[in-house]
């Protein structure tokens, strides 16, 4: 008998219902340099000192995530109003043990983390903040999960316990003491749940549901002499998006990303200095110099910004994947799960465009691109779009079409009020 072919292993499901709004949360123990890297990348100037719960209330901020297919379509196009993706940061207090009893900003924090759809995990490996004060720790390890999930399991029993026969409670009690069994070992995020449990889980609001992104900054001097910050080429596999090659992680970061992969398989790890994005004592953080200035002085120090990449790497870590709506009114970048079918996906659009769907009008980005002949009048765009028309790379799709990365979509869609009676 042949041999039976190895099963291929199944992607792991991503929790939660990220909408076109993608929300992410800064999240970390108090003084490994969370403040700090929210203003760079958000261009802000929240209080970012060193010591515990410098941050009280989360700063929230949208960034544009950057995408140069939006891009070119918007410099194509030349519309009226260009609108891109966002994904909405919040700089959340530090983390301590007991938050879910009061401890640290307690309940508050917890509540701040569950309205975020995935969380940056910043993870200093430096002893001295960048003016050269010892870096403040506050906690060995925490896990605030194990306590959140007792608080809702302890009334779920007593309901139980009043009513045997209460089927729907009887089954939620057995699938979050199997959340708790498992949290107690292990990320929640890194379980085989069934459809049912994903639901309880999504409603739990864990922390370890939340897809994470590690951004680790090591020490300058360090970042300097392992050249982390200088190849952008030698980001981490997972972090890189593109499939293409990379040279290996060097020093430290090579022995971060080890762990990740034996302890958090399949998320991605970006080394970054922040005292070198920031350059504390000159003119300017890097973020804020002009492109050409930027450029020269990256030149100059053999170093890249990686501010971009963390943005990007946050987002797409949530199987997101984006189509665009292009005309000479508006060119809009729309956020949706991989996977999903046209009608879904105009949904958000507008409810009314999933209701009342009748067809999809698609072509990709890449074929448009193809066709295209750069002009500065606005006319590029449209006419690389007949282009594709005439080479029968224009689509007419139905409501089985799962909408791939990339596509250009004009949906139509026809929505009948009930007649009065």
């Amino acid at each position: 008998m042949p041999p039976k072919k190895k099963e291929e292993e199944k992607p792991r499901v991503i929790l939660g219902r990220p909408t076109n709004h993608v929300k992410a949360g800064m999240v970390g123990m108090p003084n490994v340099g969370k403040s700090t890297t929210f203003n760079i990348m958000c261009k802000m100037s929240v209080p970012a000192e060193n010591f515990p719960f410098c941050t009280i209330d989360p700063t929230e901020a949208r960034v544009e995530v950057p995408d140069p297919k939006w891009r070119k379509l918007c410099d194509m196009w030349k519309p009226k109003n260009e609108v891109p993706a966002y994904l909405t940061i919040f700089d959340i207090a530090g983390l301590v043990k007991g938050a879910a009893d009061g401890e640290g900003l307690g309940n508050a924090f917890l509540s701040h983390i569950s309205a975020t759809d995935a969380i940056f995990h910043v993870v200093r490996t430096f002893e001295e903040t960048a003016d050269g004060d010892m870096a403040t720790h506050v906690e060995d390890s925490v896990d605030p999960d194990v306590a959140a999930l007792e608080k809702l399991i302890e009334p779920l029993e007593k309901e139980v316990k009043r009513d045997g026969k209460a089927k729907e409670k009887k089954d939620r009690l057995e699938i979050m003491n199997k959340i708790l069994e498992f949290v107690k070992e292990k990320e929640a995020r890194f379980g085989a749940w069934s459809t049912k449990e994903i639901d309880v889980l999504n409603e739990c609001c864990l922390l370890t549901s939340k897809t994470a992104s590690r951004a680790e900054s090591p020490p300058p001097r360090q970042h300097v002499r392992e050249g982390l910050f200088a190849q952008e080429e030698q980001v981490a596999p997972e972090a890189q998006g593109d499939g293409s090659p990379c040279r290996p992680l060097p020093g430290l970061a090579s022995r971060s990303l080890a762990w990740i992969d034996e302890n958090r398989p399949g998320e991605s790890m970006i080394p970054y200095s922040a005292a070198l994005e920031a350059r504390p004592g000159r003119p300017a953080r890097l973020v804020d110099m002009e492109p050409a200035e930027r450029a020269a002085y990256c030149e100059e120090q053999k170093c890249a910004s990686q501010m971009d990449k963390i943005v990007c790497t946050g987002y797409h870590t949530l199987q997101l994947v984006h189509f665009y709506t292009a005309g000479a009114d508006e060119v809009k970048c729309w956020t949706i799960r991989e996977g999903w079918t046209a009608p879904k996906a105009a949904g958000t659009i507008h409810t009314d465009f999933e209701r009342g769907f009748i067809k999809a009008e698609v072509y990709n980005y890449d074929d448009w691109k193809a066709q295209l002949k750069e002009t500065d009048d606005g006319r590029a765009g449209p006419l690389a779009e007949t282009a594709v028309k005439e080479s029968g790379k224009y689509r007419q799709e139905g409501k089985n079409y799962v909408v791939k990365d990339g596509d250009v979509i004009f949906f139509k869609f026809n929505v009948t009020t009930d007649k009065k009676k």
